[in-house]
């Protein structure tokens, strides 16, 4: 699963991936300081993990993941292939969600491209260019859908029907997310852009951590939208992210009032968005936390692990992740009857111990 970080040019887009991936992007003042997407495979914090780790002492412990791309910044005329907008566009088709980094700060030094500051204004001209590709989408497949639906079939003029819904909507200058519509798989092949979830970041100076009349202005504004948003000021994680040692990282923390750095929040965020969750494998050679989609079937969950646990799939042994450490071992666990033994239609619960059976 991957997440794209977008925005406008010098909206700290590059200096927040860097933070959230420890990598060196080039963060520059000056439009196009990204050209091809910078990947980061970025670890999701979670403090379960840490605590069956600390409870079995293993001899590795492995954190699920999350991809973070970092997509060149978008100008207006994207869509009409404008600055890198042909590039940008077919970048951002690639992932599977959008995080969007807002710029609510002022500061002299760091150019706009506009040359005023208002996260709405930019927030709406990513958000136009988005939706002239996908209406441009859309008409190429009515197009063909048309000459089907000419001849009577049903099932072409209901897709007709459901395109045109979809077509409106963008055109009033909406989303296609939040339009809530039944029976819109004849949409989902289309990958349409602002139908991907979408994160909201907004870059704060270092003295608005906890919000300022420009994140007010975007919270407002994503009421209706299905969208979240996150405030982080980029310049106190990078700040953060020059620390080496973890005690100065948390003592760091203490002193500007803040329980963990921000871009904790947004990878669990982009997990959250992306309508992932987690469950462990847990031995004394590994602890391990593993990704899957929400609503997942053991067997599915067991093919993350490996295609011959799925093939090969008997049942699984879950144990609760509050049980596991309420009663410290698997045995103690097995005791006090906390081990379910479930078959191929169990669902997944999200902080599952799971212990595979198969046979290939």
């Amino acid at each position: 699963m991957k997440c794209g970080i977008v925005g406008l040019p010098n909206v700290g887009k590059s200096t927040l991936f860097n933070c959230l991936s420890n990598a060196k992007a080039l963060a520059a003042n000056y439009p196009f300081a990204t050209i091809e997407p910078n990947i980061g495979i970025i670890p999701v914090p979670d403090k379960r993990l840490l605590q069956l780790s600390s409870l079995i002492n293993p001899k590795n412990t492995q954190s699920a993941i999350v991809e973070i791309v970092d997509i060149a910044g978008l100008v207006k005329g994207a869509s009409k292939g404008e600055g890198l907008g042909n590039k940008f566009l077919a970048n951002i088709r690639e992932t599977n969600a959008i995080i969007h980094v807002l710029r609510c700060f002022e500061d002299s030094n760091v150019t706009h491209v506009d040359g005023v500051i208002n996260p709405l204004n930019d927030k709406e001209t990513v958000e136009f260019e988005l939706q002239l590709k996908d209406l441009e989408t859309i008409e190429k497949k009515k197009d063909v859908v048309k000459r089907t639906a000419s001849s009577g079939d049903k099932n072409a003029l209901k897709e007709l029907e459901i395109l045109n819904k979809y077509y409106d909507h963008i055109s009033s200058g909406k989303s296609a997310r939040s339009l809530i519509i039944e029976n819109n798989e004849y949409i989902q092949g289309l990958n349409l852009l602002t139908l991907k979830p979408v994160l909201y970041v907004c870059n704060v100076d270092e003295n608005s951590i906890n919000g300022n009349q420009y994140t007010e202005m975007v919270k407002k504004s994503i009421i209706n939208e299905q969208a979240e948003m996150q405030i982080i000021s980029a310049a106190i994680e990078a700040d953060i992210n020059e620390l080496d040692s973890a005690n100065d990282r948390k003592e760091f923390l203490k002193e500007i009032g803040l329980e963990e750095p921000g871009v904790n929040k947004i990878i669990s965020a982009a997990y959250s968005i992306l309508g992932l969750q987690t469950f462990f494998t847990a031995g004394e050679k590994e602890v391990r936390a593993w990704t899957i989609k929400k609503g997942a079937l053991a067997p599915e969950a067991a093919g993350v692990i490996h295609t011959d646990f799925q093939k090969g799939f008997i049942r699984a042994e879950v144990i609760s992740f509050d049980d596991r450490v309420k009663f410290e071992t698997e045995q103690a666990c097995r005791e006090a009857g906390k081990i379910s033994i479930e078959g191929k239609n169990y669902q997944v619960c999200d902080g599952d111990v799971i212990h595979f059976r198969f046979n290939v």
